[in-house]
């Protein structure tokens, strides 16, 4: 049955419907089910609480809005052209899904001013959440003075089914509520749909339970298709908690208002069909044309610009007085959210030489951390349970912990894949911190699709990966990464770094430290057994990615390519050739992303054409490394698992001596 008339608040939720289904409709692709049935929970947050001002996105105090289900990424982009960014335009919605476009098929914070997050792979979203949360709540600790509350937002995320069922969010909500991150909010669509059907084929678990089990304040709103005051109410509940996170499990109808196609999986994930829609827009009693939005609708929703512009500039006359009673912080304050390092913080970094102690490069790492924890106040971040393996303690910092928000050693226990998805949050907060999370190199297996995002996202985080290769030892090749650094090499974006000893180490910090400020993520691979420090190593040198670190005079008649701990073969074999009467070359290649940044020239002074006898020395595989070998050139690596031995015994049995480096050498020259 048609309805006759409609609420004002029944206009705008279902402005943010007909915009979702008639997008979906002209691009033939989307998803228009979550926004129909989440709308009226997205219209009382975005409506009644979330504190943003739609013409400066970026302004710092705004609440953080993450759609963790982001297949349903037309409830955001309905909401953001109904409140007034200008990001996102009618016709922008015109172009959903098209080449180009501000409004891609899963939300992307690199493509559309306002949003937040890139979210897509399910379970993200939350997880980023928990990372910016955790920043609101760290700066909070440390900049907030009595009466004036300079960072005071809260996170809020719409979350789905699919989220739940992704083991990411587990990990990053079990931190969440063992934190008792208060400024947290998620709203739950439960609306027991996925793509396979009903969730009762796969997901029966007590959710709620679970939730209540690590540690968040939970609620339930059982009629989330009309009872907006009791949606209200549980959100103002909510932000009442202050010491836990809270769950607002909102129960819903996907695909609300379709006769034919609501609470099935035929309106998750394709467009209604131009009947259904007609059959829609009669039931719910639109008489609107496609993409019209009614006056007094948007003339409502568009009060969130007025809105916004007050809260704004409550906050700046916050601001102005917190610049005149506590300039120091205030300055430190300003240079963390616009993005600017201090002067010479990389002065800071250690450089050696070969009568220094050698230590493994995990080792010089820890030191580097040390260096610029007390030069760099935004570098927070910490291990998956393998502080004292990865040596990643920030040391005298103390532990980030409820209660203790300023320390800034964060300890994300076994949760890989929701730490590197919490540092991405941390990162995406847009407040100048430098996020860092440490594992074994092999497990980056476990948080690939974070690293992935970290990298698609433009987030500044560091990953200080130790144990990288068969020289791990012992814990043989479950715990030996050999096809893994090639892989992450694969990923666009993303710098990888092997230092070879600890100048190369600190040259790496300085990369990633650049790199975090640039919004771009970088991962260090770092040994576990001690290195010798080399002659001709450099900061300079790591910074081009690949360097001659010694050289013959005139044009080498071979040159030795060698990154990490295989370096110091090359440098030993080298001087052996040279011995010889042989004129060598040894190239560090401590990043081919850094080296193929570089011009044309520099490139071919390190490598030139004419020199197509080349020995690539890593322990790891052979994967890609074709492009740098030359025509006659050749590569000892590793093409098959490890094995469980000492770390110098697995050197030795895959060929990694001296020996057989010359042995390979000599064979190339003849």
């Amino acid at each position: 049955m048609a309805v006759a008339t409609q609420s004002l608040e029944e206009l705008c939720i279902n402005s943010i419907r007909f915009l979702a289904i008639d997008a979906v409709e002209k691009a033939k692709s989307g998803h228009p089910g979550l926004p129909m049935g989440a709308a009226p929970m997205a219209f009382v947050l975005w409506d009644r609480f979330l504190r943003v001002n739609p013409k400066n996105p970026k302004w710092f105090n705004r609440d953080r809005f993450v759609l963790s289900a982001g297949h349903g990424c037309m409830l955001q982009y309905a909401l953001m052209y109904l409140a007034g960014f200008d990001s996102v335009t009618i016709d922008d919605i015109k172009s959903f899904r098209q080449w180009g476009s501000k409004t891609p098929g899963h939300p992307e914070n690199f493509e559309t001013e306002g949003v937040e997050v890139t979210t897509g792979p399910l379970g993200q979203g939350i997880a980023n959440a928990v990372g910016l949360a955790i920043a609101e709540a760290h700066l909070a600790a440390k900049f907030n003075k009595p009466g004036l509350d300079l960072v005071e937002h809260y996170t809020y995320v719409i979350l789905g089914d699919g989220c739940n069922m992704e083991g990411i969010s587990g990990e990053a909500c079990s931190l969440a509520g063992h934190l008792g991150l208060g400024k947290l909010i998620a709203l739950y669509d439960d609306n027991h749909i996925s793509i396979d059907g009903s969730t009762d084929v796969s997901f029966t678990e007590d959710v709620s339970k679970r939730f209540e089990a690590y540690g968040w304040h939970v609620l339930h709103v059982p009629d989330g298709n009309t009872d907006l005051d009791a949606i209200a109410k549980a959100i103002e509940e909510a932000k009442a908690v202050t010491d836990k996170p809270s769950m607002i499990k909102v129960t819903t109808t996907i695909g609300y208002g379709s006769p034919n196609k609501a609470n099935t999986a035929g309106v998750h994930g394709a467009a209604l069909g131009a009947d259904e829609i007609k059959l829609t827009r009669d039931n719910l009693g639109w008489s609107y044309e496609p993409f019209v939005v009614p006056e007094d609708a948007l003339a409502h929703t568009r009060k969130a610009v007025e809105r916004g512009t007050s809260l704004e500039a409550e906050w700046n006359a916050i601001w102005a007085q917190y610049k005149t009673k506590y300039a120091d912080e205030a300055a430190e304050f300003e240079r963390l959210i616009t993005g600017k390092l201090p002067t010479d913080w990389d002065k800071v970094l250690p450089v050696y030489t070969p009568d220094d102690k050698a230590l493994a490069t995990r080792k010089h790492s820890e030191n580097c951390l040390n260096a610029l924890a007390k030069v760099l106040p935004e570098l927070i971040g910490g291990s998956a349970d393998l502080t004292h393996s990865n040596l990643t303690e920030l040391k005298g910092f103390g532990a980030f912990k409820k209660g203790a928000y300023a320390n800034r050693n964060i300890y994300f226990g076994v949760r890989e894949h929701g730490m590197g998805a919490i540092c991405n949050g941390i990162s995406l907060h847009n407040s100048g911190l430098i996020p860092y999370g440490a594992t074994f190199l092999v497990f980056t297996d476990y948080m690939r699709g974070a690293i992935r995002l970290s990298a698609l996202s433009q987030a500044g985080v560091i990953w200080v990966m130790t144990h990288d290769s068969v020289q791990l030892g012992e814990d043989g090749p479950t715990h030996q990464p050999i096809e893994t650094i090639a892989s992450l090499r694969a990923i666009p974006n993303m710098t990888v770094l092997r230092p070879a000893d600890g100048t190369e180490t600190s040259g790496a910090y300085k990369v990633a430290v650049e790199n975090a400020n640039q919004k771009k993520p970088t991962l260090l691979a770092l040994s576990r057994l001690p290195q010798p420090n080399l002659a001709g190593t450099s900061i300079e040198g790591v910074t081009k990615g690949g360097y001659t670190i010694s050289d013959s005079q005139g044009t080498p008649d071979l040159i030795l390519i060698g990154t990490g701990s295989e370096l110091q073969l090359c440098a030993a074999a080298a001087d052996q050739l040279r011995s010889e009467g042989k004129k060598v070359r040894v190239v560090s290649f401590v990043s081919w992303e850094l080296f193929e940044a570089q011009d044309a020239a520099y490139k071919e002074s390190v490598l030139p054409k004419a020199v197509t006898k080349r020995l690539v020395v890593e322990a790891a595989s052979s994967f890609g490394w074709c492009k740098y070998v030359g025509g006659e050139g050749d590569i000892i690596s590793i093409d098959r698992f490890g094995a469980s031995a000492p770390g110098n015994v697995c050197l030795e049995k895959f060929g990694y001596t001296v020996e057989n480096v010359l042995a390979k050498a000599k064979t190339l020259l003849g």
